[in-house]
């Protein structure tokens, strides 16, 4: 069942979802969001909304895109990176999340500063996120509005726009409440469409899944030179690949405020357990259905219909062209409003973490004892400008030859927002850690992590071992420089692993 590409009938849907999504987000927040109500929710959002916000943050317009693409091209050794979650997850229960709960934290810096007492370490962390997320927002909204408008024929510029300006009206509006619950629409419908797309397409070819699954017995699942273990941990394997997407991933769950905030909404660790469980599943689930669709787009373009023009469409456009060209009319729209969601749930929770991270730990910094009302509506302002300032980087994107550049920025500063992981293990795994030691773990891990990434071949150190490498070194620097340089203090009470115990049995409010 062949079409010729974008519909009369998939730009309604399109449409009537955007709107939907606003009015969403605007139902959400009809109840005035002050101070810490703005910041970190009523307390009425479920567990399970802000288990799929998580889900539906981690997961890129990129990652949609590009996922079918790897075992399209290739196999699915890039799937076992999803596999981390079985990592990280367990790590961040365990020893981060009770602390995070017994502290009420406001924001993953916040827990610096209590554990460090450290205003400086506060603000350094917070300020390399929100450059990290100014980047990344710009790129999120540029990459998949130019696939659609090259699917669609909608002006690039339009789709930005749009795209930016629904999700700073409603983060503005209703704070994390409505992103939280809009992120949560936007999940659902992502996971549904995607789900869909795979028995279309399981239709589509002779033999169905059957014949996909055969073909991932042809050394489409790992190849004949992929490794699963090595033991030299700088070269990638499966094992490798595990361990080192699993640190990564531990260091965004408890140093990347975006993921943190969801967090923040609770401080009862039963629903936080949920959360990241329930997570996790719709993680893994998700990378399986990608790494599925593309084998079947090999299997349907490649094996069974090779004449086919879709045989010939680079790896990271093959989704995006089936989607258009086999997907029956209507179902088409439907999946461009994932693509859609995956962007604007990645955008709505960057400048609303951007917001709260600005006013809780920089700007009150700066100015203290600022009361609810100015803090909101210094965060609101904040969110408004921020989503502006993306949304004109986005456009001079898609009119420039500055791709290359800003990737290689994206790519720098998330390099060093991952050293941020080894300064908060060395907080909470160890008791005669200090802010000096703090101070030497992120400079050091970071010089040594950018020495690897741009002064060594890009073979000699495989990049999933970066997360365990600039860990070590932080632990291992960050403790010697705690020794040498001591001070007459202990980690305050219930900052570390050793107060865990008595966390779990003390059901008492959180301390704050």
């Amino acid at each position: 069942m062949s079409k010729t590409g974008f519909t009369t009938i998939d730009f309604a849907i399109l449409v009537v979802y955007l709107i939907s999504v606003l009015f969403a987000g605007l139902l959400f927040s009809k109840k005035e969001m002050k101070g810490k109500e703005f910041f970190k929710g009523d307390g009425t959002i479920p567990w399970y909304v802000t288990s799929v916000s998580i889900f539906a943050t981690l997961l890129s317009p990129i990652s949609f895109l590009t996922l079918p693409g790897n075992s399209f091209a290739g196999s699915w050794i890039l799937w076992f990176a999803q596999l981390g979650m079985i990592v990280a997850i367990p790590i961040a229960m365990r020893y981060f999340l009770p602390i995070y709960a017994k502290l009420d934290i406001d924001t993953a810096y916040d827990y610096l500063e209590r554990r460090f007492d450290s205003k400086g370490l506060r603000v350094i962390g917070a300020l390399m996120f929100v450059i990290f997320q100014l980047g990344r927002m710009s790129i999120i909204m540029y990459l998949p509005s130019a696939a659609l408008a090259t699917l669609t024929g909608i002006d690039v510029n339009i789709l930005i726009i749009v795209m930016g300006a629904i999700a700073i009206v409603y983060s503005y509006t209703g704070g994390i409440k409505s992103v939280l619950w809009t992120d949560f629409i936007q999940g659902v419908v992502l996971l549904i469409g995607v789900t869909i797309s795979l028995f279309f397409l399981a239709r589509d070819i002779d033999g169905g899944f059957g014949e996909i699954f055969n073909t991932m017995g042809n050394n489409k699942f790992l190849g004949s030179e992929e490794a699963i273990f090595n033991p030299n941990f700088l070269k990638t394997s499966v094992f490798m690949m595990v361990i080192g997407a699993g640190l990564n991933t531990c260091s965004s769950y408890v140093s990347s405020q975006d993921i943190v905030q969801r967090f923040t909404t609770t401080t009862d660790t039963k629903k936080l357990n949920k959360m990241m469980v329930t997570n996790g599943v719709l993680s893994i689930f998700i990378a399986t259905a990608f790494y599925l669709i593309g084998t079947g787009l090999y299997v349907y373009y490649k094996v069974q219909n090779p004449a086919d023009p879709g045989a010939s469409i680079a790896q990271d456009q093959i989704y995006a062209y089936f989607i258009a060209y086999r997907l029956p009319v209507g179902m088409t729209g439907i999946l461009l409003a994932a693509i859609y969601a995956a962007s604007q749930s990645t955008l709505s929770t960057g400048l609303n973490s951007v917001a709260t991270s600005w006013t809780l730990d920089i700007q009150e910094v700066i100015t203290k004892d600022m009361d609810d009302k100015r803090k909101t509506a210094l965060a609101r302002y904040i969110s408004l400008g921020v989503g502006i300032f993306a949304i004109v980087i986005s456009i001079i994107m898609a009119h420039s030859n500055i791709q290359s550049a800003y990737e290689f920025f994206n790519s720098f500063m998330g390099l060093i927002l991952g050293v941020l992981g080894g300064t908060f293990a060395l907080g909470i795994f160890t008791k005669k850690g200090n802010k000096y030691g703090a101070y030497a773990a992120l400079i050091s891990s970071s010089a040594v992590m950018v020495f690897i990434k741009y002064g060594l071949p890009a073979e000699a150190v495989s990049i999933w071992s970066y997360s365990m490498i600039s860990i070590f070194v932080s632990l291992v620097v960050g403790y010697i420089v705690s020794l040498l340089v001591s001070v007459k203090t202990t980690a305050p009470k219930y900052t570390t692993v050793s107060d865990i115990p008595e966390i779990k049995a003390d059901s008492s409010t959180p301390v704050n």
